[in-house]
């Protein structure tokens, strides 16, 4: 079996010239790196204490879901804003070229509760770090940040600092 990183397709100049896209949906595709990509991540997991699983949408379902299946986890979905039926919480976060807003439900998380976060990719850190504050805000302990790859150049490990993050595949630049 390969490793999983051989199963990350990296394109070239998108999507502007000078940034390499590392594309997770090649390693969706092919069953192989699935299973490496999810049981890399319950590795991860194998010795901490946790409560509940937490995704963003969406890439944060795809890996966090099988995550919390495997580990007889409930799953805790963070939404874009608009998306979520009942009473929410919301953070407004910094993109590239704006700003968004992600929700969860307000009695997703009870006080007390052991959380880690799961997602496809760090990359400035932006969207766990509002993660971070929503489940906090609920009373819950983020004990783990689990990414299946890490773009390094953008530093978005450097904006969790305090947490115990974990990236199957680290790439140096951007």
């Amino acid at each position: 079996m390969k490793k999983l990183e051989e199963y990350v397709r990296s394109i070239p100049d998108f999507p502007e010239p000078g940034i390499i896209f590392r594309d997770v949906t090649s390693i969706l595709q092919d069953a192989d790196g699935l299973h490496l990509a999810i049981d890399g991540l319950l590795d991860s997991l194998k010795d901490v204490d946790y409560d509940v699983v937490v995704g963003p949408e969406s890439r944060g379902f795809i890996f966090g879901v099988p995550v919390a299946y495997e580990a007889r986890k409930g799953f805790v979905p963070v939404r874009k804003k608009g998306k979520l039926p009942c009473e929410i919480i919301s953070a407004e976060y910094d993109l590239e070229y704006g700003s968004a807003v992600i929700e969860m439900h307000k009695d997703s998380i009870t006080p007390g509760q052991k959380v880690v976060i799961v997602d496809d990719l760090i990359a400035t850190g932006g969207t766990i770090e509002a993660i971070i504050k929503l489940v906090e805000q609920l009373g819950g302990e983020v004990v783990k940040i689990c990414f299946v790859m890490e773009l390094a150049g953008l530093k978005g490990r450097e904006r969790l600092a305090g947490y115990d993050v974990d990236s199957l595949i680290t790439y140096e630049g951007k």
